[in-house]
């Protein structure tokens, strides 16, 4: 007897270990209950009375641990989520900081006057870079000028007519269309050819 005292003193952590996992205990008491248990129509009024409330009570815990894991896994979900759309632009936005201290850097050399060549150079640059940055995020320009008309990407805003191009042709692009990874995020704002006839 004393010596197996002093052995759980001197392991601390299976002492720990036991006293932290409970659960583990009670299925094995439960385990050898079951081995012990007498068959249900043995059993008195009373004792099925005691068994049904125990292993309800028991069933009541698992539900209400599972509802708590469901409930705590709904959280990490939503805050994982909410990360993910939070920083879905990091890596776009740091790479358009670049442009906007060369922004920066243009304004600052604008002020100079005799400057003018150099600062329509630094903007033409800046331009460059932007444009850089965003298609290799995925960002495409819809080639509209002399292309036939195609709905799908672009906006006729009026017609002309033009002896010279096809009917239904791009003559004129106001403004650029863009597809983001093939997908259509701004139409092309054109003038196009009037049909003959």
């Amino acid at each position: 007897m004393v010596q197996i005292k002093i052995e759980k003193e001197s392991d601390h952590n299976s002492v720990d270990s036991l006293e932290k996992d409970p659960p583990t205990e009670e299925i094995q008491k439960k385990d050898q209950q079951e081995d012990q248990e007498v068959p249900l129509e043995e059993m008195t009024k009373q004792e099925l009375i005691e068994k049904f409330q125990s292993d309800a009570t028991i069933k009541h815990d698992l539900y209400l641990r599972s509802q708590a894991e469901m409930e705590n896994m709904k959280r990490r979900f939503q805050k994982d989520r909410t990360d993910l759309i939070k920083f879905s632009n990091e890596a776009l936005i740091r790479q358009l900081l670049t442009v906007i201290d060369n922004l920066e850097n243009a304004i600052i050399y604008g002020n100079d006057k005799k400057s003018f060549d150099s600062l329509l150079d630094g903007v033409e640059l800046t331009l460059k870079s932007l444009k850089d940055v965003l298609k290799n995020s995925g960002l495409e320009v819809i080639e509209s000028l002399e292309k036939p008309f195609d709905p799908n990407f672009h906006e006729a805003v009026s017609e002309q007519e033009d002896e010279t191009a096809a009917p239904q042709t791009v003559l004129r692009e106001l403004q650029k269309g863009y597809l983001l990874n093939q997908r259509l995020i701004r139409p092309a704002m054109v003038i196009v050819n009037k049909n003959k006839g």
